[in-house]
């Protein structure tokens, strides 16, 4: 369902992406080309912040938003998700929050207040927030991080997990098309 928000804004789709049916998207968000949207996930960009003005919500191109993801934002503030990103079951983005470019986000994983930076990786049952990472960082399943965490004490993301993490984007590329195709089917 796509709808506007109290404010009057409706989310901007480019005609390249795909967004499930199921999938809820209200108010001032901008997908890039060639992203999938899967099932049930709920998309909401409507509060203001204290002048009234609220930043858009920014899906990046080749990006895959899951089935059940959550992306929302506290008071108008920024959340953007890069370019050939995965954002997986259930995950929650909560802005203010800038995810960079070719990250994977994993299962029911939470990030609130917090910057992800390129090429990183943050394992499934996680928790990020308040914090930065940097780019091509690994976080371990079941981790919480927050601005007091230790970063040293976390391995190298390795090559295997770059690939993990580079074919859920390319599966999810070629969802894309083969859901457009058949589209009005359902």
């Amino acid at each position: 369902m796509i709808r506007r928000n109290p404010s009057g804004d409706l989310p901007q789709i480019h005609p390249s992406a795909f967004v499930d049916p199921t999938a809820i998207l209200c108010g001032k968000i901008i997908v890039k080309e060639n992203v999938f949207i899967g099932p049930y996930a709920v998309i909401r960009a409507d509060e203001l912040d204290d002048n009234q003005q609220m930043e858009a919500i920014v899906i990046g191109a080749h990006s895959n938003i899951q089935d059940g993801v959550v992306i929302h934002s506290k008071a108008g503030a920024e959340v953007s998700i890069g370019e050939r990103t995965s954002i997986a079951h259930r995950s929650i983005i909560h802005g203010p929050c800038r995810v960079g470019a070719g990250v994977f986000i994993g299962f029911n994983s939470v990030l609130f207040n917090c910057y992800v930076g390129d090429k990183a990786v943050v394992r499934h049952n996680s928790v990020v927030e308040s914090c930065e990472l940097p780019e091509g960082f690994y976080v371990p399943s079941t981790a919480h991080i927050d601005r007091d965490t230790d970063l040293t004490q976390f391995p190298k993301k390795t090559i295997k997990m770059s690939e993990f993490s580079e074919s859920v984007v390319e599966t999810n590329n070629k969802l894309v098309s083969g859901y457009k195709a058949i589209q009005n089917e359902f």
